[in-house]
């Protein structure tokens, strides 16, 4: 799973005005098609607003076997989508995306792509969201394409640290929310965790993935091994960031939330939640209601 340049994303050419959802092939860096879906805002239809295109876009990454058709992701977005233009899309060996999911790698390639396209429509501000995988993509991300006060793009120590170059202002994002993310790679101190890297590891689990999960996963380790979360995580500001979490999360424990906070310090906001499970089939309508209302906020 060797990480790739961070040169030019392509997107497909899309009109500058268009009356509803749009369905689209985005192209990330390293050439794989992503499938992508825009949504316009519906607050105030017909009444002007935010229903325009230069009002807040808010990015949708979901998490590990998650897609663009996935209830789950299709109901955060109808919520969101009440506060502001939502963009989802399937990473890459999910859904209708092409290649193979690099497990958080290379993904943040696809994630740049679907910001990108937010721009192009003429959005001004953009928000990622990402849950649990697409939590720590959203984290990697915010660190790679962040915006210096000066408006230059880029963190130049970690773009060398990861090989990359070529981050570029139009897809960064302006806030970052992490859900039920992980705070280092390679964690295994909980069940689901030891099942999940089972199947990432091992070619029978490779299988399962493929044909039970609809996941198609990369057979190769990572190389080098991406920057982790909770290191991106001190690298976003002056983004906001936003790091919600369950206390009942089953994947990660609450160690993983306070790692990230203490790591992003005043710049990060925290919310642990009481009762709640993992990432987006876990989180309800009223806290999705407050993460679109932190993300217009911002």
């Amino acid at each position: 799973m060797s990480s790739v340049s961070e040169g030019r994303i392509r997107s497909s050419a899309v009109p500058s005005i268009t009356p509803g959802p749009l369905r689209t092939t985005l192209r990330a860096d390293d050439g794989v098609r992503i499938e992508a879906v825009y949504e316009p805002c519906t607050a105030g239809a017909g009444a002007g607003a935010e229903s325009s295109f230069d009002g807040t876009a808010i990015v949708l990454a979901h998490g590990f076997t998650g897609s663009v058709d996935r209830p789950a992701v299709r109901r955060a977005a109808g919520v969101f989508a009440g506060r502001a233009a939502v963009v989802t899309f399937s990473f890459r060996g999910h859904g209708g995306s092409g290649g193979r999911s690099t497990v958080g790698d290379r993904e943040v390639l696809d994630l740049a792509a679907a910001v990108e396209w937010a721009r192009s429509l003429g959005h001004r501000r953009v928000v990622t969201v990402g849950f649990s995988m697409g939590g720590s993509v959203v984290l990697r991300h915010g660190a790679l394409y962040s915006v210096r006060p000066d408006g230059d793009a880029g963190a130049g120590d970690v773009l060398e640290r990861e090989g990359r170059t070529g981050a570029r202002v139009e897809a960064h994002a302006d806030a970052v929310v992490a859900v039920s993310a992980p705070a280092r790679w390679y964690y295994r101190g909980t069940a689901p965790m030891r099942r999940l890297h089972w199947v990432v590891t091992r070619p029978l689990g490779r299988l399962v993935g493929r044909y039970g999960l609809h996941t198609r996963i990369d057979r190769e380790e990572w190389d080098p091994v991406p920057l982790p979360p909770v290191e991106a995580a001190a690298l976003i500001a002056p983004a906001p960031l936003l790091i919600v979490h369950g206390d009942r999360d089953p994947y990660f424990p609450l160690d993983h939330p306070r790692s990230l906070a203490d790591a992003a310090g005043d710049g990060a906001e925290l919310w642990l939640e009481r009762g709640m499970g993992h990432a987006e089939n876990a989180a309800d309508e009223t806290l999705l209601t407050r993460i679109a209302d932190w993300a217009v906020a911002r």
